[in-house]
């Protein structure tokens, strides 16, 4: 197997070094070229021919976010970002990343090669395989959709992974106040679905916030699972749909895990719910849209022509999981019209 051709773009020489030390040790890597600024970083481009680029949001000269706007139509890449808490990464996203890790605050070198090995690298990695012809530049146009009827008993699931930032907000932009109430697992480091969720409510018609434990699951509400230590559950209390985060061991090497969204879901809800599974890597959320599917649920699957990494979607449909797939862009209007049918 070729190795993955790394190109490394941050101001910090230690931090800098390190990444290239210990990416390089891999026997699938091959650190071809590092860059301190974007100047240096567009002339390593053309010279090194990276297959992905890990890219620094705060660079001197110019941002990380507008160096991805002028590079990315020019010269399609695939970039993992490397950010500190902050809701610019998500900026960065829009701008065409496939993928972004949170930047350690820690200064042990150990941990610090530990978040390299076990978080960045597997990034990396998934990072090579994306379709960055997929990556969409701007924000779809959606005409809004209407439900026939209430379905308050109702409920809309949705799942996803590497490239899903972008992928949910198209779905969810599609989304009126008369949507029944949205669950979401984005696989995302802890801190940032707080951001995401109000990134999202300012945007979309639907008020949409990071799910706490209790939070009621009603109609024109979209509920974001935390990212960290937490998986996130559908329960029935009193009569009322609520979910439940707790903490619990990764499943599928991810918590939250959609599968385990998913599964809560098909026990839950039953017949009276909707799966998406949208674009990501691994297998996550495919047995559990399979629980959905075979309690009734109706399920969507994001397809390969409009995924970033035609991956979790992939597995769905295989073990038989998904009913329709779909184009990202008509995956909105396709839920509706299985509401109205329901």
């Amino acid at each position: 197997m070729r190795s993955i051709r790394v190109l490394i773009v941050d101001d910090s020489i230690v931090f800098r070094e390190l990444l290239a030390q210990t990416l390089g040790k891999d026997p699938l890597i091959q650190i071809v070229g590092t860059a301190t600024d974007p100047f240096e970083a567009r002339d390593a481009i053309l010279k090194y021919k990276p297959d992905v680029m890990t890219l620094d949001v705060e660079l001197p000269k110019m941002s990380g976010i507008e160096f991805l706007r002028k590079l990315m139509p020019q010269y399609p890449l695939p970039v993992v970002v490397i950010s500190a808490l902050s809701d610019k990464v998500f900026d960065a996203m829009n701008a065409g990343a496939v993928d972004f890790v949170a930047k350690p605050t820690i200064t042990n070198r150990m941990q610090l090669e530990s978040f390299i090995r076990n978080e960045l690298l597997v990034k990396i990695k998934i990072a090579s395989t994306a379709k960055i012809s997929n990556i969409k530049r701007k924000v779809l146009r959606h005409e809004p959709h209407y439900l026939a009827e209430k379905k308050s008993n109702h409920v809309v699931a949705i799942g996803a992974s590497t490239g899903g930032t972008e992928a949910i907000f198209d779905v969810i932009k599609g989304f009126n106040t008369d949507i029944p109430g949205v669950v979401v697992v984005q696989h995302m480091p802890p801190g940032f679905t707080a951001m995401y969720a109000k990134r999202l409510n300012d945007q979309c018609r639907v008020h949409v916030k990071e799910a706490q434990t209790g939070d009621a699951v009603r109609q024109g509400h979209v509920l974001i699972a935390p990212g960290g230590d937490q998986h996130m559950r559908l329960v029935k209390v009193n009569g009322v749909y609520q979910v439940e985060c707790k903490q619990g061991p990764k499943v599928n090497g991810h918590c939250p895990s959609v599968d385990v969204m998913f599964e809560s879901v098909a026990k839950t809800v039953r017949k009276d719910a909707v799966g998406i599974i949208l674009t990501g890597m691994g297998g996550d959320g495919a047995k559990g849209l399979l629980a959905m599917r075979n309690a009734g649920a109706r399920t969507i699957g994001q397809d390969e022509s409009t995924c970033i990494v035609y991956g979790m979607p992939k597995v769905a449909y295989d073990l038989g999981a998904v009913e329709y797939q779909m184009k990202l862009p008509d995956i909105a209007s396709k839920t509706y019209a299985i509401l109205n049918s329901m």
